[in-house]
């Protein structure tokens, strides 16, 4: 996990009111002062190292709940709120966030948007922006603007949902935002596939074709197959969600799949299931010095898993989107990697490393033309570099 602010030595801005902190980024733009924008923390060193920052300007103060439309499942709070009490006041309605990011405990709701970190959910959910509805949020020089639901006054030009999502802390910072929220499960049960990855492709390939409905599939390499003490092989993980009927088919029918393509399979339920979803979660941020985000084809998850293997990393991929994320022992192996991952239609950025790695590597990676569209739209933003200049390119 990054750093703490507090042990950053620079001036820190706990505003507690959207005025208080944009007068602060007025202050800033007015003097052309660059900050650095954190709301808890847990991510304040995850890709490019912010460089030339005066101050740093925490959201973690504004942390309140603003609207909860229980009938049109939706929820507005503030973004310093972090991710486990807002579940917390959405479990008394019976629904939740579908988000699973690192650091579920702490992260704030805006550091989680900044960052687009999700994780296995995304399968049956979507991304971070597919559940954004609508924001506010303070530009560089220090004016409020909205988007979206709940708002009277929108950006006009860009799609600002998808923008923000995954933008860092760059172009803006979020004060406000509107969520979309679902039913709380009551009821779930897991299924572990285990063995060779030719039977593990093959399972996979059927199940993404088949009728069945997981909210979760995701595919682990050996090494954190063993981590979280499923087995000694790679793994297919996946959680069935329904009335309990219909879990109990569902597992059953998957598991005879595996069972016709040599696997070995078991389901796993209550605290122990939680346990296990819960280390997939968390299990690669701070095991490690370098923990990567990337992302390939569907149909290359499992090579993708065979490299890693290779490589004795711990890894998972997301198997619908082919996102995922791998922890590193070392940078000997990032090249491969980003080149495999390239080659197959995706990408490798390194988010969590030793300073004096990120200082030898290029961190994000990014080929083509996004490079210019970003500092283009950066330009647009924040054209004095106020907000985490270097930390995107």
């Amino acid at each position: 996990m990054g750093d703490s602010i507090h042990d950053i030595p620079l001036p820190i801005g706990l505003p507690t009111s959207t005025a208080e902190l944009a007068e602060l980024v007025t202050i800033a733009s007015q003097s052309k002062s660059p900050l650095i924008v954190a709301g808890n923390s847990t991510k304040i060193d995850w890709g490019g190292m912010v460089k030339g920052a005066k101050s740093i300007v925490s959201t973690q103060k504004l942390d309140r709940l603003i609207a909860h439309a229980v009938g049109d499942l939706t929820i507005t709070v503030e973004a310093g709120i972090k991710l486990a009490k807002l579940q917390e006041i959405l479990a008394t309605a019976g629904q939740f966030l579908p988000l699973d990011p690192a650091y579920p405990n702490i992260s704030t709701i805006g550091g989680i948007i900044a960052t687009a970190d999700t994780g296995s959910l995304r399968h049956r959910y979507g991304g971070v922006r597919d559940l954004l509805l609508g924001m506010s949020l303070i530009r560089a020089d220090g004016k409020i603007a909205k988007a979206g639901g709940r708002v009277v006054k929108n950006v006009a030009g860009y799609d600002m949902m998808k923008l923000f999502t995954g933008s860092y802390g760059t172009l803006g910072i979020l004060t406000e935002v509107t969520l979309r929220v679902y039913p709380l499960p009551t009821d779930s049960g897991t299924v572990i596939l285990t063995g060779a990855t030719a039977g593990l492709r093959n399972a996979a390939k059927i199940l993404l074709a088949s009728t069945l409905t997981p909210i979760a599939v995701d595919v682990l390499s050996t090494a954190f197959s063993q981590h979280l003490e499923i087995s000694n092989t790679p793994s297919l993980v996946v959680k069935f969600a329904t009335i309990p009927a219909s879990i109990a088919q569902q597992s059953e029918q998957l598991l005879a799949i595996g069972k016709g393509l040599g696997l070995k399979g078991g389901i796993w339920q209550g605290s122990q299931a939680e346990q296990l979803w819960s280390g997939i979660q968390t299990g690669i941020w701070g095991d490690a010095p370098i923990g990567c985000k990337f992302g390939v084809r569907s149909t290359a998850a499992i090579d993708m898993i065979e490299l890693l293997d290779r490589s004795t990393a711990k890894g998972v991929i997301h198997l619908s989107s082919g996102i995922g994320v791998c922890a590193l022992s070392d940078a000997s192996n990032i090249q491969s990697l980003r080149t495999h991952s390239e080659a197959n239609g995706g990408f490798l950025s390194v988010l969590q490393a030793p300073v004096d790695v990120k200082e030898k590597i290029d961190v994000w990676g990014y080929r083509g033309n996004a490079v210019p569209l970003m500092q283009e739209i950066k330009q647009q933003f924040d054209p004095d570099d106020i907000l985490n200049p270097g930390r995107c390119f």
